[in-house]
This record gives structure tokens, sequence and C-alpha cells, in this order.
């Protein structure tokens, strides 16, 4: 039996395209004035535990997030493709307003949480998933023991909290996921638990555009 990982998976600091709720998907988008104050937030809350290793998605608002944090605890940020975001295809660039008024077949699945439906040109629930579990095994396993930080997005910490709860992909989330909250889990022998979710004592103000 392998030592257990102990995760904090922050969701990226707000951007722009957050607050008018148009979805990013990976789309290179930088983060707002408010998103820059809650990566310092992060950063301090951050600043006492004895973080091995910060892994951040490449793009670009978590990679943004994630700085504050590596620079306060004087590490070095590792960049990791695997955890962006959802590709969302079609969707991508449009509010959910005018996704659901351009493709409304196709958004209509979307929302219904069909676990292999791809929108044009973007990946399934079950394609994240995929891609999800080989990243994160990775990157345990070279952290047995050790507690580490991981910069993300919505779509990935929807996919590792159903993970930790046992929570099928299909099921309407009824769970927040705001930008910059502190997400705990333990991971040992490829099973997750989670251990708090959302902490945001650290926030002003945290957004969650679902």
């Amino acid at each position: 039996m392998s030592a257990a990982t102990r995760l904090c998976v922050v969701r990226h600091g707000e951007t722009d395209w957050n607050a008018g709720r148009r979805i990013q998907g990976q789309i290179d988008i930088p983060l707002s004035a408010l998103g820059h104050a809650q990566a310092r937030a992060v950063a301090n809350a951050l600043c006492s535990e004895d973080l091995a290793a910060i892994y951040s998605s490449d793009l670009l608002r978590a990679r943004q997030t994630a700085e504050a944090t590596a620079h306060l605890a004087h590490l070095p940020l590792c960049l990791e493709p695997g955890l962006r975001e959802r590709h969302y295809g079609i969707f991508q660039g449009l509010t959910y307003e005018e996704a659901a008024a351009r493709h409304p077949v196709e958004f209509a699945r979307h929302q219904a949480r069909d676990p292999r439906f791809a929108p044009t040109g973007g990946e399934s629930l079950l394609d994240l998933a995929a891609r999800l579990a080989a990243c994160c095994a990775a990157i345990v396993s070279r952290h047995a023991g050790e507690t580490i930080a991981l910069f993300t997005h919505g779509g990935v910490l929807d996919l590792l909290y159903r993970q930790a709860m046992g929570m099928a992909l299909s099921a309407p989330r009824d769970f927040a996921i705001p930008n910059c909250a502190l997400n705990w889990f333990e991971v040992m022998d490829g099973c997750w638990t989670l251990l708090a979710w959302a902490e945001r004592d650290h926030l002003e103000a945290a957004r969650d555009e679902l």
C-alpha cells in the first residue's frame, strides 16, 4: 500500500468571460483584475502548507493563478496540458444564451450531461474523464506521501468531485465550483477521498457562473 497524496485543487481566478457568462473552454483568456486579486489570496492561504510541487493547466488563466502561489512558495511551476478545461467545440466563445439559441439541439444534449456527447469540434465528458484520469495518475505517482497543489478549471473540478463522491457523470450538478476556492482531496492506491470542498474564507468574492 502506497502513502497517501494530499492535493489542493484550485479553479483559476475570475476572467471577464466568467463575469459575462461566456464559454471559455480551451480559448486562452487572461485573468481580470479581480482574478489576479483572487490568485494572490490563494497564495497567501497556501503559504503555510508544505507544498512539494505545484502543477497548472497550461491555459493562461490557470497559469496566471498558479504563478502567485509558486512565487510565494519558491517552487517551480509545472505546466500540464492534461489539466486543461474541457474543449467545448462550437460553444466556445459564446454565452450560454447564445449557444442555446444558435445550436439548440446540441446544447440541449450538453445540458442533459450525456457522457458520450461531444459538441462539434469538442470533447465528451468521457473524453475529458479519460484525459484527466491519465494526467492525475501520473502526477500522484510522483508524490506519494506529499502535499501538492493543482490549478485547473471548473470542468475538471466537476469530474474530480464526482469521482471522489461516487457521483455519475450524467447527474445534475448540485455543488458550487467557485473561482479560487480551495478543494482538498486525498488519493491513495487510486482511490480519491474528498477532504474539504469550496473553502473560500480567504476570498472576498468568488463566482460560480452556473
